[in-house]
């Protein structure tokens, strides 16, 4: 662990546009916090205001992220920075969007009883889309772009902010799965035209039987936001791992940092099967909380993996020219004893 994981962390200047809708988002969900617990309202199931107020958290949470990992990219990199900048106002226009929505008392994702409603859903289709495809842009230039020599991030982390991209970015495609008419709704539509075009559940229309609580996830049918989440929970999830590594490595040095590479790598495989299995479970109209045996054993696999791989990266030999551990002891030819980064500096 050097300096640099603790600047990694902080001290960089973030982006201005997506740190305000952090912050903004972050008030607001206060605000609909309040609405759930004043406006008796439900739609489709649950409370009228749960909706704005988990699309409110994920946004900031989303929004700030987005703003550390561009604060990696140096300063001249200036196209990423405006990319951001659109970001910022495509999730503000969604999140404007559902607030409209609950205002009129209106579903803001898969209505399509009016036109009005029907050109809402649509503007918010096309947000999404082109949100993916800005994301897709900022992986490209976190990618092809070195974030070692700054001195901000060590190899395992820039792996971590990377494959943390590209799971996300598959949580993100689970949306397509849920604008897709359900069956039923195929069979309305062929009549005439229906209300509703997509659900979240599968296996039961949105908002019927029980469901969790805070989340609104179904729990007696499939719920694709289940695998949403959890997949673009990876931009989080795996720098966080990165971290929690580097702080190991002070305490055990056998944790160099290409063995801390492997083990973010094998995160993100995991992180990425987990989304995987979860897509499969609720695709086959199973909750989330009552898993069938072949889910129970898609997930003793990847814990299985976890296991395995661990122990084989841990166990792997490193090279006889391996660079020190900060702050190890050089002998007289100037070789260090310890392993991890180089004791003149972090490792390039």
């Amino acid at each position: 662990m050097t300096l640099g994981t603790n600047r990694w962390i902080g001290e960089r200047r973030r982006h201005p546009a997506l740190m305000t809708v952090a912050a903004g988002m972050a008030v607001l969900a206060v605000v609909c916090a309040v609405g759930v617990l004043v406006d008796h309202r439900r739609l489709a199931g649950e409370p009228i205001w749960l909706k704005p107020l988990n699309f409110a958290l994920s946004i900031a949470v989303y929004s700030a992220t987005l703003a550390w990992m561009l604060s990696l990219l140096p300063p001249r990199r200036r196209w990423p920075r405006w990319v951001g900048t659109l970001i910022a106002l495509l999730v503000a226009g969604e999140q404007a969007i559902i607030l409209l929505q609950v205002v009129r008392g209106r579903r803001s994702h898969f209505d399509v009883a009016t036109p009005f409603d029907a050109a809402l859903y649509s503007t918010m289709a096309m947000m999404i889309a082109t949100l993916w495809a800005a994301t897709f842009l900022i992986g490209v230039a976190l990618t092809r772009t070195p974030l070692t020599p700054n001195g901000i991030v060590d190899r395992a982390q820039a792996w971590a902010v990377r494959s943390g991209l590209l799971v996300a970015l598959g949580g993100m495609l689970v949306g397509v799965l849920m604008t897709q008419p359900t069956a039923e709704q195929r069979r309305t539509l062929r009549g005439h035209a229906g209300t509703t075009v997509g659900a979240h559940a599968v296996g039961s229309p949105d908002g019927a039987g029980a469901s969790l609580p805070l989340t609104g996830w179904s729990t007696v049918a499939g719920d694709l936001r289940v695998p949403h989440f959890v997949g673009l929970h990876a931009l989080q999830v795996l720098p966080l791992l990165a971290v929690l590594l580097g702080w190991a490595a002070r305490r055990w040095p056998q944790l160099t940092e290409r063995r801390r590479v492997r083990l973010v790598l094998l995160g993100a495989v995991v992180h990425g099967g987990l989304t995987g299995v979860l897509v499969w479970q609720a695709e086959r109209a199973q909750p989330v909380v009552h898993p069938d045996g072949a889910t129970l054993a898609a997930l003793a696999g990847l814990a299985a993996l976890v296991v395995v791989g661990g122990a084989a990266v841990l166990r792997l030999p490193e090279p006889a020219d391996a660079p020190v551990r900060a702050g190890a002891p050089l002998d007289g030819a100037g070789r260090g004893h310890g392993r991890g980064v180089h004791a003149t500096g972090p490792m390039p």
